[in-house]
C-alpha cells in the first residue's frame, strides 16, 4: 500500500495520556511527526473522534494538544506486543500548550536521523 502522508514519521517512544474529555488513559507513541503521531494502545477511539493528548517530551516538559483520530487498528490487549501496529493514528488539530517545544523536539529528531 502506498504511503498517504507527505511528512515522514520518526520512530520515537514517548509516554502520553489521552482521552475524550480528559487525558486519563496512559499509552506510548510509536512514531511522531510535526502533524501527527501514532498512539500504541488497546483502548482505541473511533475515527473522527477528537481526543486530548498530554505528551511527556522529557521529565519536565509536557505538551497538551487536541487531535483527531484518523485511523485505528484494534487488537486484543494480550496481543498488543505481538502486532506491529496496534492503536490509533491521530492528526493534531491544535496545541493547548507546548507547541514550540514539540516542534523543536521534532526538528531535533530529524536532524539526529540525517
Amino acid at each position: 500500500m502506498a504511503e498517504k502522508r507527505n511528512i515522514g514519521r520518526l520512530r520515537k517512544r514517548l509516554t502520553l495520556r489521552f482521552g475524550i474529555e480528559e487525558p486519563a488513559r496512559m499509552a506510548f507513541t510509536e512514531d511522531i511527526s510535526s502533524t501527527g503521531l501514532f498512539i500504541k494502545t488497546a483502548n482505541v477511539c473511533k475515527p473522527g473522534a477528537v481526543v486530548l493528548v498530554e505528551l511527556a517530551l522529557d521529565n519536565t516538559t509536557r505538551v497538551t494538544m487536541e487531535a483527531e483520530v484518523v485511523w485505528v487498528k484494534k487488537v486484543p490487549p494480550q496481543m498488543i506486543h505481538l502486532v506491529k501496529k496496534s492503536g490509533m493514528g491521530v492528526r493534531m488539530n491544535r496545541f493547548i500548550n507546548g507547541e514550540a517545544e514539540y516542534m523543536r523536539f521534532c526538528e531535533d529528531l530529524v536532524s539526529r536521523t540525517l
